[in-house]
This record gives C-alpha cells, sequence and structure tokens, in this order.
C-alpha cells in the first residue's frame, strides 16, 4: 500500500507526497495535462517541441542540466498524445534545487528566435530520422490517420508533418506556452525521503505565486471518435527489410473496465514463450519473424494492435489467415485459469518490483492523479485480479472483429528485395 498526501494551491497547482524514509533520494515529477490531442491538426508536434524547448533555457536558468548535475542527480522527460511528464531524481539535501528549476520554466521560460530555430532544427531532424529513415517509422502515421476520423488521435506525438515544426513562429509557441504550462494545468508529484508539510512548503514557496496566464490561443475541443463499422486498409510499398501486418482494434477509454480486459488480451496472445502468438503463429507456421500485441495506453478510447513481420518468402494472405485464425479461437473458447492466473501473476510481480523506484511511484502517482484519482495507485491490481474468463472471451469476440479493424500492410518495393 502507497501512502501519500495531497494538497491544492489556491492557483489549481495539484500536489501529491509519498514518503519513503527508506531511500536517499527523491524524484519530483511534473505532469502537464497536455500531448498531442491538444494540438490544432494544421499546427501538430507542439507537445513535442515544448518537451525539447523546457530544456533550452529559463529566465534565470541558461542551461537546465547543469544545476542537476552539479546537485548529484538526473532528469529527462517524455511526451505522448495525452500529457508531458518532467522528471528528476537527487539526493534529499539537493531536493530545493529541482524546486527552483521547475518554478522557473513554468514561470520564465525563455521562449526567443535563436533557442526556438535551434530547437526546431533539433526535432525537424528528429522526424526525419526516427519515422522517414527508419523502416516501419511511420506506421504510427498511417495507423492513426486510418484508426481515427475526428478526434485528434489521427496523428502521432511527434507530429503529423514536420513542416507544421518548420512553420512554427515565436506568437504560436508562445501562445502555446501560456494555454498549456501554468498551475492548473500542472501536477507535481514527490516521492522519497521528505515529509509531506515540507513538501507543500517548498511548493508553496516556489509555485504558489505563479499566476495562471489568460489563453492567447482558443482551446481546440476534442471531438469523440465515431464506431467504426467497416474494415479500413491501406497498402504500402516502402523501403523495408520484410512484409509486415499491423492491425488495430478500437477499445474503450483508460477508465473503462473494458481497458483492463483488453490489456490482459494482449497478453494472453503475445507476452511471453507460452503465448498463443508464440506457440501457435511464430514456432509452429514459420510465417513470422516476429508478432506481437499490445494496447495503445491512451486516455481517451485508442487501439488493441496486433504487429507482425513475416519471413522473407512468406506468404502475405497466408499470414493474415493465420492471425485471424488464432483471435477466433480465443473468441470461440474461454481462457482456461491456469493460463489466466499465470498471466495475473506475473502481471503483479511487474507491477509490485516496478513501485519499489521512487521515480515510478512519482510517476504513477501523477499519471493515476490525471486520471482523477490518485487512490487507483494502490487498487489497480484489484480490477485485474477480477477479471473472470467469460469476461475475456466476451470482449474479445466484442473487439476483434474486421468491421472494428484497421489494417495497415508494409511490402517492399522491388528494388530492396532483388
Amino acid at each position: 500500500m502507497i501512502e501519500f498526501s495531497t494538497f491544492d494551491l489556491p492557483n489549481g497547482l495539484q500536489l501529491i507526497v509519498h514518503q519513503d524514509e527508506s531511500t536517499p533520494l527523491v524524484a519530483m515529477n511534473v505532469l502537464y495535462k497536455v500531448g498531442s490531442k491538444h494540438e490544432h491538426e494544421d499546427n501538430t508536434g507542439f507537445a513535442h517541441l515544448f518537451e525539447h524547448l523546457m530544456f533550452s533555457g529559463s529566465k534565470h536558468v541558461k542551461d537546465f542540466d547543469i544545476p542537476i548535475q552539479m546537485a548529484g542527480g538526473e532528469n529527462n522527460a517524455f511526451t505522448n498524445s495525452d500529457m508531458t511528464n518532467f522528471y528528476n531524481v537527487v539526493p534529499r539535501e539537493n531536493i530545493e534545487t529541482v524546486f527552483w528549476l521547475e518554478s522557473d520554466r513554468m514561470a520564465y521560460l525563455d521562449i526567443n528566435q535563436e533557442s526556438l530555430d535551434i530547437q526546431k532544427k533539433v526535432v525537424v531532424e528528429e522526424f526525419k530520422e526516427v519515422c522517414l529513415n527508419q523502416p516501419y517509422g511511420d506506421m504510427w502515421h498511417h495507423m492513426s490517420d486510418l484508426a481515427y476520423k475526428v478526434h485528434s488521435y489521427r496523428w502521432p506525438t511527434i507530429g503529423k508533418d514536420f513542416s507544421h515544426i518548420e512553420k512554427a513562429d515565436l506568437k504560436q509557441v508562445k501562445g502555446f506556452y501560456n494555454r498549456f504550462y501554468n498551475p492548473e494545468n500542472a501536477i507535481i508529484t514527490i516521492a522519497g525521503n521528505i515529509r509531506p508539510d515540507e513538501a507543500h512548503r517548498l511548493v508553496e514557496k516556489y509555485f504558489g505565486w505563479i499566476e495562471n496566464t489568460p489563453s492567447s490561443i482558443e482551446n481546440e475541443l476534442i471531438q469523440t471518435e465515431p464506431p467504426q463499422i467497416e474494415v479500413a486498409v491501406k497498402r504500402l510499398h516502402a523501403k523495408v527489410p520484410a512484409k509486415a501486418i499491423y492491425l488495430g482494434f478500437h477499445m474503450a477509454d483508460r477508465m473503462d473496465r473494458e481497458y483492463y480486459v483488453a490489456d490482459l488480451i494482449t497478453d494472453i496472445l503475445s507476452n511471453g514463450r507460452s503465448s498463443r502468438f508464440y506457440q501457435q503463429l511464430y514456432k509452429k507456421t514459420k510465417l513470422f519473424s516476429t508478432i506481437d500485441a499490445y494496447i495503445s495506453g491512451t486516455l481517451d478510447p485508442g487501439l488493441l494492435l496486433i504487429e507482425a513481420k513475416l519471413h522473407q518468402d512468406a506468404d502475405l494472405n497466408l499470414a493474415k489467415e493465420s492471425i485471424w485464425t488464432e483471435l477466433n479461437r480465443l473468441k470461440e473458447t474461454e481462457i482456461d485459469e491456469k493460463e489466466l492466473t499465470k498471466l495475473i501473476n506475473k502481471l503483479e510481480s511487474a507491477h509490485v518490483y516496478g513501485e519499489i523506484s521512487v521515480l515510478n511511484k512519482a510517476l504513477n502517482l501523477a499519471y493515476y492523479t490525471y486520471l482523477g484519482d490518485p487512490k487507483m495507485i494502490n487498487t489497480q491490481m484489484e480490477v485485474y485480479q477480477s477479471i473472470t474468463p467469460a469476461e475475456i472471451r466476451e470482449i474479445t469476440a466484442k473487439l476483434l472483429t474486421e468491421a472494428n479493424c484497421s489494417v495497415l500492410v508494409y511490402e517492399p518495393v522491388m528494388d530492396e528485395i532483388q
């Protein structure tokens, strides 16, 4: 059981503190409730751009990394469709350094033309390297656009097109900062060797005075994606080493019980050497070099995905038929209680092991607070443990249908296979 204290500042900032006296470290996470789904479709990639800009200097800190390193700590960040996270781990005696740094870039980020130009180049190069110059690197661009028609999950976190970042000007970028990087749009979680009252005092000192800047841009409403009623297919001829098949099935949002069942379904299919895909498809058919199943993990209704790469001479149609045969088998027969218990035990072990780290506890407390209830950090395994074989069969039959499926196929261009 992870115990924690919660505090709400008058400016809207949320604070959650978990005290752990067994460690000399303290982790601090700042979650901003902004991801790529909050962007305008003509100006995508801004949340990811800000992940970089937030390290490019603020009014009193020209290089964010140097003070962290001098304090004996480490820091990093990540962005996804729903949120942006900045996290730091330092020795307990140097925690105030982190409060100063994070508050300075929340209040006084130095957005100037020089820093913007530098980070734009970095982000554009990353886009080209990751999405355009790697085999299958543009998968999320195609799958997102194929599966979503109105929701802003239509583009991946890195953006729809790098030209959106190239054309971004100071006014647009400052407007995005003013709208989203404010106390009322942030959650701070602290885990480690620090008392809740001390953490509260420091947050009041460094963040309590920061005002919420009035938005200079309109916040786009995120539209609800309508149900998919027929299969969507996209076939690509690309510079890839082998044929690949991606199947995307619409599933429930993060707060729905169906989300947990879908997560378990992907474990049944591909988690470990005893999984269905490994035993029935990878070992027996000799069609696949790799095959995996996972969920997108988004807060709004997301996707259950199956990803398969084929051996050089494997028949594409036979590979697709083999996948569907295995999915239909899961729909037609209930999973054995022994198989389900084994999967639940693996999940529980991973969960317990993950909660040892103060950083993981800070990250998870921020995430569940964003979902609406930090107490979920202590109740997630109870949901998984309550799932029955009948539920798995029911949700499998509901989700894994052709009408609910978006199919993306890669085939190598001829000059790549000669």
